[in-house]
């Protein structure tokens, strides 16, 4: 990634892991990063698989007072915290500065749902992950562990598609009007004012009444002069 002031991660069909590591990287170097969607990142393996290793992450505890840790988060976002959390040095001051940079959501809230997502090739599941292998969704195996909000993450999303429908149909509709505005606008009185002050206006698109005329046909060129006949040879001197 190219370092920028705030840049928002898709999360949907990226590996887990792989997606961590290099947010992970990132936020080291002083990027803030915002990863929405978690709830639809990828894990590799079967979903029994990964039910097996999180029921035996889950046992996990201190023994006296498992209120101390380690603590097991339900939810996708901060599943995947904990795994970014996992790829950083977060004890030290450097970690703790990495990890106050990075923010993780179900869905997409406010106001990220009106900025430019990105996604991450290196950790997609199609460029990743062999095609016919098992995989399974981070909001199901979290679902099946005691998160009860995938419905309603579901409900919003729905609502927030239909919005972006909207607003794009919108946006298409007003582009159009203002390029044939464009188009149709008179600037030639306004035009040199405005060169002078070093602003270019893009000309507009030439009508039919624009078109250069045809060139008139060439005059034929002169017919090339007949070679001349040659010169009969000299005859012999007699001596």
């Amino acid at each position: 990634m190219t370092f920028e002031n705030l840049v928002v991660v898709d999360g949907r069909t990226h590996m887990l892991g792989r997606l961590a590591s290099i947010v992970a990287k990132e936020l080291l170097c002083g990027q803030h990063v915002v990863v929405v969607r978690t709830e639809q990142i990828v894990v590799s393996g079967s979903l029994v698989r990964n039910k097996v290793k999180f029921t035996q992450f889950l046992k996990k505890r201190t023994n006296t007072n498992p209120r101390k840790g380690p603590i097991h988060y339900r939810s996708p976002a901060r599943m995947f915290w904990r795994t970014v959390r996992g790829m950083l040095p977060h004890k030290t001051f450097r970690g703790q500065q990495a990890m106050s940079r990075l923010e993780c959501f179900e869905g997409v809230p406010d106001p990220y749902d009106k900025m430019k997502k990105m996604v991450v090739p290196e950790a997609l599941k199609v460029m990743r992950l062999k095609p016919g292998r098992r995989y399974c969704v981070l909001g199901r195996l979290a679902s099946e562990f005691g998160w009860k909000h995938a419905k309603l993450i579901e409900k919003m999303e729905d609502k927030r598609r239909v919005k972006a429908a909207e607003f794009y149909a919108k946006k298409k509709t007003e582009a159009h009007q203002r390029a044939l505005a464009e188009n149709e606008a008179d600037l030639s009185a306004v035009l040199p004012k405005l060169e002078q002050f070093g602003h270019y206006i893009t000309p507009t698109e030439p009508t039919e009444d624009d078109e250069p005329a045809e060139p008139e046909p060439a005059a034929p060129e002169p017919a090339a002069p007949e070679p001349a006949a040659p010169e009969p040879a000299a005859q012999a001197a007699d001596y």
